[in-house]
């Protein structure tokens, strides 16, 4: 990381230890980060634009009577209890804006809340820390950097729930460069987190072909050729939040991160690969109150046509829903637990299917305790998608590996 970026880390790190005695979480913190980072963002974008024609201007915050000077620079010149109301009563109105989330806007303030009550600690954080770095125009690697940087630290701050399956940048950069994608590749998480797939790809396409690549082809990640899917609505505003900080995607655009259950529903756009590290466990369960007063759980499973088996287990749902998530040539590299290697009954089901409709080409073991929730031994599975043919797509694998090293055996992911 660069020292300009660990400058910045480290300051708005040390506010956050300030908003612990406060109530506020590192998880809130960087929530309430992300919702001033793009009000300050939508402002540098307005000062860009305030020379261009009317009709050329591209508004981020609402273009309307009832929100002229509203915004950042409001902010800057209140305090105290007007400071909390205003701001508080900006999240609300923005939550509204945009209900079904069809936009980054929409997306990041969708259920949007003041979580600082202290409102000269709110001061402090807009006028001394956010007000004083320039977000939209700064170099990607200095305040995308420093982001990434503090959810890495908030997931070691936190290693149950965000943080208990937090994958090591080494690790998603080491995947990605055995998986070496083009700019010609469309690319997708279904499981994505705060985004660090999306943004290790992205890194490696740009670093590798940035010199040769169009405008078009640049201009195609702000599309949609890259995405990803989050369950949770708070985590999926920190990956579009991540997203933006790193130059992808657009302020008043369309979100490249959907917030949804990726296994509800057979696929709507396939991808030419895929990057992920799925939940562990088992789908939640349900309680069924009956007539007659008893009370039993039941766990839940997903019924897709396009599923080779029934489960409740997450990580064989998602090695189902990546095989159906893949374009005829497609590629992709998952990290699974050991029990999607040994499990039998619908496991193996699931197994022999994989071997045989893909060509599962090399399966990485990784170090234990790599994550955060202590004893879970994972590895990754490196498979592609293969013609129709009447013996199994799988042959045999070209290399396993149990060194614990942080590069896969060079060339056994080949595309």
């Amino acid at each position: 990381m660069k020292p300009e970026a660990r400058r910045l880390v480290d300051r708005l790190w040390n506010y956050c230890n300030v908003l612990r005695d406060d109530g506020v979480s590192s998880l809130e913190y960087l929530e309430q980060l992300s919702f001033l980072v793009f009000l300050k963002m939508a402002a540098e974008k307005e000062e860009a634009n305030k020379d261009l024609p009317a009709e050329r201007r591209r508004h981020v915050l609402p273009d309307t009577a009832e929100w002229e000077g509203r915004g950042w620079t409001h902010l800057l010149d209140l305090s105290g209890e007007q400071l909390e109301e205003t701001y508080t009563q900006l999240l609300t109105d923005l939550g509204k804006q945009d209900e079904g989330r069809e936009s980054t806007l929409g997306l990041i303030f969708h259920r949007a809340r003041n979580r600082i009550q202290n409102a000269t600690n709110l001061r402090r954080l807009i006028v001394d820390l956010i007000d004083k770095e320039p977000w939209l125009g700064s170099s990607k690697d200095i305040k995308g950097d420093a982001y990434e940087a503090l959810i890495a630290r908030s997931a070691e701050d936190t290693k149950a729930g965000a943080g208990q399956y937090f994958t090591p940048r080494v690790l998603i950069e080491s995947i990605v460069r055995c998986m070496r994608p083009t700019p010609e590749d469309t690319i997708t998480d279904p499981a994505c987190g705060t985004g660090g797939f999306l943004l290790a790809a992205h890194d490696y396409i740009v670093d590798t072909y940035g010199d040769e690549m169009s405008v078009e082809e640049s201009a195609q990640f702000d599309k949609g050729a890259i995405w990803g899917t989050e369950l949770v609505p708070a985590t999926a505003r920190l990956a579009a939040m991540n997203l933006l900080l790193h130059g992808i995607g657009r302020p008043d655009g369309k979100p490249l991160i959907h917030v949804e259950d990726a296994l509800a529903k057979p696929p709507a756009k396939k991808a030419s690969m895929v990057l992920a590290n799925p939940p562990f466990g088992k789908k939640s369960s349900i309680v069924i109150t009956r007539i007659d007063g008893t009370v039993s759980r039941e766990d839940m499973s997903y019924h897709r046509q396009d599923f080779w088996e029934t489960t409740t287990n997450k990580q064989f749902n998602f090695v189902q829903h990546i095989a159906s998530l893949l374009t005829d040539n497609g590629t992709a590299a998952v990290i699974l637990p050991d029990n999607v290697l040994f499990e039998g009954g619908r496991g193996a089901t699931i197994r022999r299917e994989l071997l045989k409709r893909f060509n599962l080409h090399t399966m990485l073991r990784l170090p234990a305790g790599i994550f955060y929730a202590g004893g879970i031994k994972a590895n990754v599975l490196f498979f592609d998608a293969a013609p129709p043919r009447p013996a199994a797509a799988t042959t045999s694998l070209r290399a396993q590996s149990s060194c614990g090293c942080t590069t896969c055996v060079p060339g056994t992911a080949s595309r």
